[in-house]
């Protein structure tokens, strides 16, 4: 007998180590009887040894025993009827769960204790009504009621699947010393010995444990505040020893950014607990910091799964969320940005605080009379931010208390105002905090530079930055409006993925229709492979716009636009494509040869509005318009990318602006600038006359429809006009010498058809000019010329000799002859395609990469 008094006593000797894995169900995932019978099933399946479960109230019980409270301490007689609901909520579920069961015991023995605890609560309801109060003792005993139905549910639900449990009323065993009305602290030696003294009388190898309540030392009930069921499991993972803690909730885990925000946002793998604090203190739905206090000291790991996708292996917060190198294959010569920043979060709705004075500075104890006011009104400070000149602080507060921080930050420092030892105190309103979160990220370079850069890149302006010595968070205050576009930027440019870009194109003719086709064949190429993700968000001609909310199928645009199209609405078609906040950088591909639509230009660069275009009217007209634009351009870290408004797809701007920034002087640019003019001289040999040549250049499609805008030298004026400014020169269009092709006479006729049956009349004139130069060994070329040295731009009708290079041309093609102080015995040639959709569309696609590259895709 003494030997079997002695085995069952070890038998009942808690067990304590890593064969105990602890789960925690919030309340969403008890919220029916379907949900209790899933996580029962988890329970049952999981292979560990020993086994507890911490389970909140069913889903809104704990709201509806404090509106419970509410009503009886308001004395509002409809208390009665509520509880009566929670009654029958919880009856109904146990019976949906427990009725088909051979054994009633279970059922019955709940549905007895259910009817037996709301006779308490009536009563304990009742005298509260009575006394229009209650303490906080009585508060927290009737919030607890729904933990204690939850645990007894579903270890009933674990029992009928075959595997034996008990459940555990924690106030039995968690001992909690109250601190505040928000926090409480865990006596972790009481608890233990309790728990010893619970074990022995109820071992078991599965246990289901109440969360959210517990007891003072004196043995009185208590809560354990927010978050409060978490907070049970990490206790329980630490009272046990436990090789895990799981908590079960509605998602896969945590994510990189909030996907409501963030569509592309990811389910982390890993995280420290650090970095978990950080995270869940920017608003980030992680555990709440005090939650993995207690398995720190451990080192026991909590896990974030989601009850609905157990398939999902769901986040690890752990001790460190870096990789042990000791474990690689091979060293790892660099840290990676991309790994060291796990997440982003944001705070909407804060104020900035400034307060300035050139009296802060080496006076001690400013800051902490500041702050002391702050305290004094019980604000609370989300971020601070101090110069080093001590010349100001700054910092954050919610905006809701920002008037109230004012006026007592006014009243205290009132004489130091009127004295002019303090100069301002200053709140700026509408503001958001973004957090970059990661371990050791402070530490590694690249890191601040990358966020800023993306941040600049989405014309973000930065009102304050943040960053602490421990090397986990880095903070900047935006304006609220920006927050989301902000956080889609900073998120794109390290997580993932994909450089978005918005894009809006503006005339879906010859050019733009080609455009939207190429890109319909390269985009999914460009998102696998390149990392770049374009979404064509609107197309608008000159009387229809197309829009849509997450890009437009490029394969039937022409089908959307004809059928779902509306009123073109430039306003409407600007704000839809920049503020859908879906897509952080926004670009317009203005695709016309419309002066109303480079009109537009500058409000967009101001509205922080990428344009790539092979419009030449907003860079050709007034000298004026053409500075500012450029200016706001470069203020305003926004691209106006402009490579086809000359040469269509060949590389004249670049090619220039190269020479010029890497310190060469250009003395005189000349070329064949227009493919139109190109092919007709070079099919002009006196085989043919001038005009036949332009009549089948005509039927060819290399002409505009009336061939007088080729013939006049107007376009290849504007060519000359871009290309002088670019080169520094201060040239307005009306000062180019333009010598026109089309003859005085036919000049004002009505159509493009009388001005063809007429042309043949001035042939004999075209004739002999192209005679005499070639008798001189010379042929005649359309060229435009910058002469830079001359301060001049001229476009005419040259002879150059059959050896040079200009006479070498052939079809439509453009060449560019450039003369600097480098290249001034051989000028610097670019020859190719100058006209053509294709060509002129593939510019600009070109353009709209370099674009993705300044964005942070791969160059």
């Amino acid at each position: 007998m003494d030997v079997f008094v002695e085995e069952k006593s070890k038998e009942q000797i808690l067990p304590r180590g890593e064969t105990w894995s602890v789960h925690k169900f919030g309340g969403t995932c008890v919220g029916n009887w379907e949900r209790i019978q899933n996580v029962a099933k988890i329970i049952v399946e999981d292979p560990s040894p020993h086994k507890v479960a911490v389970v909140s109230a069913m889903s809104k019980v704990t709201d509806m025993m404090y509106d419970l409270l509410n009503k009886a301490q308001s004395r509002d007689d409809s208390y009665v009827a509520a509880l009566e609901m929670i009654r029958q909520k919880h009856r109904e579920t146990a019976i949906a769960l427990l009725d088909d069961d051979d054994d009633h015991h279970d059922l019955s023995n709940f549905l007895s204790v259910l009817e037996s605890d709301i006779q308490n609560l009536q009563a304990m309801l009742r005298a509260i009504y009575i006394a229009g109060h209650a303490t906080e003792t009585f508060e927290d005993w009737v919030a607890g009621h729904g933990e204690l139905w939850s645990a007894q549910i579903l270890a009933s639900a674990v029992r009928k699947r075959g595997l034996p449990c008990v459940w555990m009323d924690a106030r039995e065993v968690l001992v909690v010393h109250p601190t505040n009305k928000q926090q409480v602290d865990p006596d972790y030696q009481a608890s233990g010995e309790r728990l010893d003294k619970w074990y022995e009388k109820h071992p078991s190898d599965t246990i289901i444990v109440t969360g959210f309540i517990a007891s003072t030392p004196e043995n009185i009930p208590t809560t354990l505040k927010r978050d409060g069921s978490d907070f049970s499991a990490a206790i329980m993972g630490a009272l046990f020893l436990a090789k895990k803690v799981t908590i079960w909730t509605d998602v896969d885990g945590v994510y990189s950014a909030d996907p409501r925000k963030v569509s592309e946002a990811v389910v982390l793998k890993t995280l420290s607990y650090q970095e978990a604090w950080e995270m869940s203190y920017f608003g980030a739905n992680v555990l709440h910091p005090r939650t993995t206090m207690p398995v720190m000291r451990y080192n026991i790991p909590i896990t974030i799964r989601n009850v609905f996708n157990v398939g999902a292996p769901g986040t690890v917060i752990g001790r460190s969320s870096l990789p042990d190198l000791a474990e690689e294959a091979e060293p790892v010569p660099y840290k990676s940005t991309d790994s060291l920043v796990k997440g982003f979060a944001t705070i909407d709705n804060i104020a900035l605080v400034n307060v300035e004075g050139t009296g802060m500075v080496g006076v001690p104890g400013t800051a902490s009379e500041i702050f002391e006011a702050v305290k004094g009104v019980g604000a609370n400070v989300v971020m601070i931010s101090q110069a080093s000149s001590e010349h100001s602080v700054c910092f954050a507060v919610p905006e809701k208390e920002a008037d109230t921080v004012y006026r007592s930050l006014m009243n205290k420092f009132r004489k130091e105002l009127e004295a002019g030892r303090l100069s301002n105190v200053e709140v700026v309103k509408n503001c958001s905090i973004l957090a970059a979160v990661g371990q050791q990220m402070a530490s590694t370079p690249g890191v601040s530079a990358t966020l800023f850069t993306a941040l600049a890149k989405a014309n973000i302006n930065v009102r304050a930055i943040a960053q602490g010595c421990s090397e986990y968070n880095i903070t900047v205050v935006v304006r609220q409006e920006d927050s989301i576009r902000a956080l889609k930027a900073v998120h794109s440019r390290f997580y993932l993925s994909k450089t978005p870009l918005a894009v809006g194109l503006v005339g879906p003719g010859l050019i733009g229709k080609t455009l939207l086709d190429q890109l319909k064949d390269q985009v999914a190429t460009l998102k696998n492979e390149f990392n770049i993700d374009l979404r064509v968000m609107g197309i608008m001609d000159s009387k229809t716009m197309c829009l849509d909310q997450l890009g437009l199928d490029l394969s039937k645009w022409r089908k959307l636009l004809a059928e779902k199209g509306e009123a073109a609405d430039s306003a409407k078609f600007t704000a839809h494509v920049k503020d859908n906040h879906f897509i952080p950088n926004t670009v317009i591909i203005d695709c016309t040869a419309s002066a109303k639509v480079a009109d537009n230009y500058f409000q967009w660069l101001s509205k922080g509005i990428h344009i790539i275009t092979p419009n030449k009217r907003a860079n050709s007209g007034p000298f004026g318009q053409y500075v500012q634009l450029r200016a706001l351009q470069r203020r305003s870290y926004t691209h106006y990318f402009y490579e086809a408004t000359v040469g269509a797809g060949l590389p004249i701007i670049s090619t220039l602006r190269g020479l010029l920034e890497t310190g060469d002087r250009i003395q005189k640019i000349e070329g064949i600038f227009s493919g139109t003019l190109s092919y007709i001289f070079n099919n002009f040999d006196g085989s043919k006359s001038f005009s036949q040549i332009v009549t089948e250049a005509k039927a060819a499609g290399f002409t505009e429809p009336d061939p007088r805008d080729d013939l006049s030298g107007m376009d290849v004026a504007r060519k000359v006009i871009i290309l002088a400014r670019e080169a520094g020169l201060h040239l307005e269009l009306d000062e180019i010498p333009i010598q026109s092709l089309v003859p005085k006479p036919l000049r004002e006729l009505t159509t493009a058809e009388e001005f063809l049956d007429k042309l043949p009349e001035y042939d004999q004139e075209m004739e002999a000019q192209r005679a005499d130069a070639d008798a001189a060994g010379q042929v005649l070329c359309y060229v435009g010329v910058v002469d830079v040295l001359a301060n001049e731009g001229r476009v005419e009708l040259q002879r150059y000799p059959k050896s040079h290079a200009f006479a070498q041309l052939s079809g439509s093609d453009n060449i560019i002859g450039f003369t600097t102080r480098r290249y001034l015995k051989q000028p610097l040639i670019v020859r190719g395609p100058g006209a053509g959709a294709e060509v002129t569309a593939a510019g600009v696609f070109s353009d709209l990469l370099r674009l993705a590259s300044y964005l942070g895709a791969p160059s």
